[in-house]
């Protein structure tokens, strides 16, 4: 298989990478911030089930979470399996995964805000909600966008775990071709195009830090 072939092949497959990757920040992201809000919850029940969850997501690798999603899902709900089953389990599980972690760096950027600013709002008027959405959250983004950053940087090289339940995304099909032509070159390949994504994902946080510089804590 010639160079031009394997990249052919590669690029293909990244967009089953890119679609994950996608996805389980559209999901992940606010999900977490749910979670935070839930494990700062003055009720006991909700703060109890919410630090739970974070401590058995992220206690646990990632990898065991998709056969857990994959292989015991469909004996709990039979009728969720479909034909894109893996791509859906894939989603599902890492969704629920970075949603633990994003909870976390949620939580430490709440509780970094000074209580005079919530004392403040409360003099001019303003509601609970309305403190939270317009005068805490905005400065909370801020903060934590680095930590964001780095776990979004993270997920982009976890994509690759979703051989383990035979998602053929980018790093699987690789695999496929190293093992037909016996050689290290689609490995290669795949690690440059990693590289160069995360290079833009950098670039574009970067970006979006910069645009927030305003907002100070």
């Amino acid at each position: 298989m010639t160079l031009q072939t394997i990249l052919s092949e590669l690029t293909r497959c990244f967009g089953t990478t890119f679609s994950l990757f996608l996805l389980t920040l559209v999901g992940s992201l606010p999900l977490g911030l749910l979670i935070a809000l839930g494990r700062m919850s003055k009720n006991g029940l909700v703060s109890g089930i919410t630090r739970i969850y974070i401590s058995i997501m992220r206690g646990t690798p990632l990898m065991l979470q998709l056969w857990i999603v994959f292989f015991g899902l469909p004996k709990l709900l039979p009728d969720i399996v479909t034909g894109n089953w893996r791509y859906i389990a894939a989603v599902i599980a890492f969704v629920i995964n970075y949603a633990a972690y994003f909870a976390e760096i949620y939580r430490s950027g709440i509780e970094s805000i000074p209580r005079g600013q919530y004392e403040a709002a409360d003099v001019l008027g303003y509601g609970k909600v309305q403190t939270f959405f317009k005068i805490i959250l905005p400065q909370v983004i801020k903060i934590v966008l680095p930590s964001i950053t780095n776990e979004v940087i993270t997920l982009v090289k976890d994509t690759s775990l979703c051989y383990a339940i035979g998602v053929v995304e980018m790093f699987t099909r690789a695999k496929q071709i190293a093992t037909l032509n016996g050689t290290l070159t689609s490995f290669v390949v795949a690690g440059v195009i990693y590289y160069i994504f995360n290079y833009v994902v950098d670039w574009v946080m970067l970006r979006f830090e910069k645009k927030l510089s305003y907002y100070k804590a």
